[in-house]
């Protein structure tokens, strides 16, 4: 039987582990946290359970939604009756909320309401919109150009573009919207916004994202037959003489611990004991573009190097507790505030009381280096201007996270530099949301990737098997 050895557990890891150990192959996943879920995962925090980033879930996100089915775990994710969206801004709040009506007149009764923008600037959004809808998004022109560009020749605005288009851009892309690739900026609103009339509609985890992605898929895993091994890190993959592999493995004694600054998102800083030399006959690395790219070239990947050129945009969460409750919006975007969403993650913490608040910032570079203490000087009151009965509640915790690599930078020239799933090295597959989806650097995108390069090994097994056999004949 062929074993394959899948580098990282997030979900493009999980997805590729799933699909090869069906196929009937032996899998061993490997792990260099204690943890699976990757950037989708939760830590503790005292009593508290924490995620560590705040992802929500479109229903147009098919592929994600399939792997929450294979999991069982699909009654875990609550999604609205309708795209619903309160906005805080100047003068109050505003609401974007879908109508029943067919794409794209869905969304119209929503911009034509929309109170944070003046009348003509809201009609003229909706022309750049369906302008947006003829663009080819594969087109290789759009991805040298920058939204913001693409945007002000078509008559958007500072007021619009800052008010309006940021807010669905810098959330999904990590970026400065004016500096976001207009393919990718293309994919999420044609995709999202201008595509099937319940394609945005939004869902929220139910539970922390350690039970709805690590616990899950350790059960399948374990029902499939395959090995997750954590806290086992790869540090060199290389061509072994007789065909395969070779995988040095490292072991750290425990996890990073789990701080007010900087949880789980950097990888372990643990002492590593030496480990072992794991022979596999295949490989799939679903890790980060930078470590993928290290790995790869050891094992004689051409042009691994370019993928660092995909560079990283940082995400920062700053997290607030209060003794009592100061809104009943699960979430709340903001506009002409430094804060750029808020989440109520109360229950799904397991708070038995007062009121945990997540604020989000995307496309954080200004606060990644910004001291926690500082960053509260400028956010508990920004929160109390937001939600006013803040100021009558007392904070009771306080603690800031930053995951500085959240997604690859995706900027005009990123398209040219994600690789496919192949590599020039046979029995060598990629995964991961950095890789050449189609998607943005999404969870969907991650998974998508992981059925990938699944498929791609399987087809390089199949391809050096005679006769006709299926998937599982392949494998033994």
């Amino acid at each position: 039987m062929s074993r394959v050895a899948v580098v990282g557990g997030g979900l493009a890891g999980i997805t590729a582990a799933i699909d090869l150990a069906e196929a009937g192959l032996d899998v061993v996943l490997l792990e260099a946290r204690p943890r699976l879920g990757g950037a989708a995962s939760s830590y503790q925090r005292g009593q508290m359970t924490i995620d560590n980033g705040q992802h929500v879930i479109l229903r147009c996100c098919e592929a994600y939604r399939g792997l929450l089915a294979r999991l069982g775990v699909t009654g875990q994710v609550a999604f609205q009756d309708r795209f619903d969206v309160t906005v805080l801004g100047p003068g109050g709040p505003a609401r974007l909320r879908r109508s029943g009506l067919p794409s794209p007149l869905h969304m119209t009764g929503a911009l034509t309401r929309y109170r944070l923008l003046p009348l003509a600037d809201r009609l003229a959004v909706g022309r750049a919109a369906l302008a947006m809808r003829f663009l080819d998004q594969a087109d290789p022109a759009l991805d040298e150009q920058r939204l913001g560009d693409w945007l002000a020749a078509r008559g958007q605005g500072e007021l619009a573009r800052r008010r309006l288009w940021d807010l669905f851009i810098v959330s999904a892309l990590n970026i400065a919207g004016d500096d976001a690739s207009l393919a990718l900026a293309a994919t999420v609103i044609k995709t999202a916004l201008l595509g099937a009339k319940d394609a945005a509609d939004i869902g929220v985890a139910t539970v922390p994202l350690g039970d709805l992605h690590g616990r899950a898929t350790a059960e399948v895993l374990a029902g499939l037959g395959a090995q997750v091994r954590m806290g086992a890190k790869v540090s060199q993959v290389r061509r072994a003489g007789g065909g395969g592999f070779e995988l040095d493995l490292t072991r750290s004694d425990s996890a990073q611990a789990d701080d007010d600054d900087d949880p789980l998102v950097e990888g372990s800083d643990s002492p590593e004991r030496a480990g072992e030399i794991l022979p596999v006959d295949s490989v799939v690395l679903a890790v980060p573009a930078a470590q993928a790219a290290r790995l790869a070239a050891g094992a004689g990947v051409s042009a691994a190097a370019r993928w660092d050129g995909l560079g990283a945009s940082p995400i920062v969460n700053v997290h607030v507790i209060y003794d009592r409750q100061v809104t009943d919006l699960p979430f709340v975007a903001a506009v002409d505030s430094p804060v750029q969403w808020v989440f109520d993650k109360t229950r799904i913490a397991g708070l038995n009381s007062g009121q945990y608040l997540a604020v989000s910032l995307s496309a954080a570079d200004e606060f990644l280096t910004v001291p926690a203490a500082q960053l509260r000087e400028q956010f508990i009151p920004e929160l109390e201007r937001l939600f006013p009965a803040a100021s009558h509640a007392q904070v009771t915790d306080y603690f800031v996270t930053r995951e500085r690599r959240a997604t690859f930078r995706q900027a005009p020239g990123c398209g040219v530099l994600r690789p496919g799933a192949a590599t020039s090295v046979p029995g060598l597959a990629l995964a991961g949301s950095w890789t050449d989806t189609g998607w943005p650097d999404t969870m969907e995108g991650a998974v998508r990737s992981g059925h990938t390069a699944a498929q791609q090994l399987i087809g390089e097994l199949a391809a050096t098997t005679p006769g006709d056999r299926t998937r599982s004949e392949v494998a033994s």
